[in-house]
């Protein structure tokens, strides 16, 4: 039997066919839509997500979680983390974990945030500490292992110069390098971290040996200083030997500066100096050390004798009557280490040596400087005194220590005043050096302790 078509039924299945076209294209369209909006859909869901948080995979470094229990040996000293207040700055270290992947390059963010989500990266953490701190800790350990260079003393004896005291080398600690090597150590990821110091070897700038006197150039009195000290305490006429005693024999090389301060060293009772009046804090006071104030103001008239630049000087706070007894106001020079020091140039072409000799018993100081002429000729002018001030009235104090009626005397009158004084160097009719020295002394007070005691 054949079939027959229904004619009726053809336009309806054409419909049906058009209507799924049409809906083909439609689903078409909507999974290529579906597929071309999908990884761009995530990736702004996925920014929404961590907008104000890290990327998965972005942590801090893991080997910086042991920061509060680092320890750094320094030599055969220990820096814990307490010590310079070290610590990790998280508000600084979460900016930093935020901005991995965020430089702003679409796909160089992209490969960090593929490499963090699959295999993690570490971010260093931002670490503070005190810098004071630090510094203070290098300066102390510095302070405890560095030993300066002794130079040799010399002395005239004929035509030779002898070392009458061996030199020896010292050692400085680079602090510099120390602190670079400290803080790799801080800012590595390990709990135990070990630094080396490192430290040169200082040798003394005058060579060791006998030498002759012409072969270092010392044919020459360049200038003699002198001074008195009439009236000194015991402990003071001591402290004055002392001290010329350690500046004695000093070689200084050409072209070197000579610092009081360096030369004679540590002014205490560990190292012989006995209680003599000093100034400290506006008053006259027994301190160790009393009467070194008088060789290095003795140095200074030698040098200014010698014509030599002279690089650092200071006034004393107040007129003393000892440099005053054999020379005019305004040519003393104070000294107080670390803060105050007497400096002096060797700008000669030949060692300079300073011969220093403390009569006690006669209370005379003389320094001379000895080294090669070279036609310098050196010229003081008379000082000028101006504005002198009168001494406060006398000032009595209460002193219950004191037996009732005894009166002690602990600070001396003093007038004020203002000194200048010009100092000029010429050689041949060339200018070495033209320096004006000004002095203010403050008018000073006697001071009485009265006592009050049973």
């Amino acid at each position: 039997m054949k079939l027959i078509p229904n004619m009726k039924l053809m336009p309806t299945f054409k419909k049906l066919e058009k209507q799924l076209r049409l809906y083909w294209k439609i689903i078409v369209g909507f999974a290529v839509t579906f597929i071309i909006l999908l990884p761009p859909t995530i990736y702004i869901a996925f920014e929404m997500a961590f907008k104000d948080r890290p990327y998965p995979g972005v942590r801090v470094s893991p080997a910086f979680s042991i920061i509060n229990n680092k320890q750094i040996t320094v030599g055969e000293f220990v820096l814990s983390p307490k010590d310079i207040k070290l610590n990790i700055d998280w508000p600084e270290t979460r900016k930093k974990l935020l901005s991995a992947g965020r430089s702003g390059n679409f796909i160089n963010d992209l490969i960090v945030k593929y490499a963090a989500y699959n295999h993690s990266i570490s971010v260093d953490p931002v670490i503070n500490y005190d810098s004071a701190l630090l510094q203070d800790f290098i300066v102390s350990t510095a302070a405890k292992i560095n030993i300066p260079a002794v130079e040799p003393k010399f002395k005239l004896a004929g035509d030779k110069v002898i070392e009458f005291q061996t030199g020896s080398s010292g050692k400085q600690v680079n602090e510099e390098l120390l602190k670079g090597r400290i803080l790799t150590a801080v800012f590595g990821g390990e709990n135990y971290q070990a630094v080396d110091i490192p430290i040169s070897i200082i040798e003394p700038s005058v060579p060791s040996g006998k030498m002759t006197a012409a072969g270092l150039g010392i044919n020459f009195l360049l200038g003699r200083g002198i001074s008195t000290y009439k009236g000194s305490i015991p402990g003071r006429k001591h402290n004055v030997a002392l001290t010329a005693a350690k500046i004695d024999g000093t070689l200084i090389p050409p072209g070197a500066i000579f610092s009081f301060n360096n030369t004679v060293g540590d002014i205490s009772r560990e190292t012989g100096f006995q209680e003599a009046y000093v100034i400290m804090e506006g008053r006259t006071v027994l301190g160790d050390g009393g009467g070194v104030c008088q060789v290095s103001t003795t140095l200074f008239r030698a040098a200014l004798l010698a014509g030599l630049p002279i690089a650092e000087r200071r006034a004393h706070s107040y007129r003393v009557g000892y440099y005053e007894q054999n020379s005019p106001p305004g040519f003393d020079a104070t000294v107080y280490s670390p803060t105050t020091d007497f400096k002096f140039k060797n700008d000669t072409p030949a060692y300079i040596l300073i011969q220093a000799k403390a009569d006690n018993q006669a209370s005379v100081l003389t320094i001379e400087l000895w080294g090669t002429n070279d036609g310098r000729v050196a010229k003081t002018t008379k000082p000028i005194i101006t504005d002198q001030v009168t001494p406060p009235p006398d000032l009595y104090q209460d002193d219950p220590s004191l037996p009732a009626g005894v009166v002690k005397q602990v600070d001396w009158k003093a007038w004020g005043a203002k000194v200048k004084f010009d100092y000029h160097v010429e050689r041949h009719g060339e200018v070495l050096s033209h320096q004006t020295f000004s002095s203010n002394y403050r008018p000073w007070q006697a001071v009485f302790l009265r006592g009050t005691g049973g």
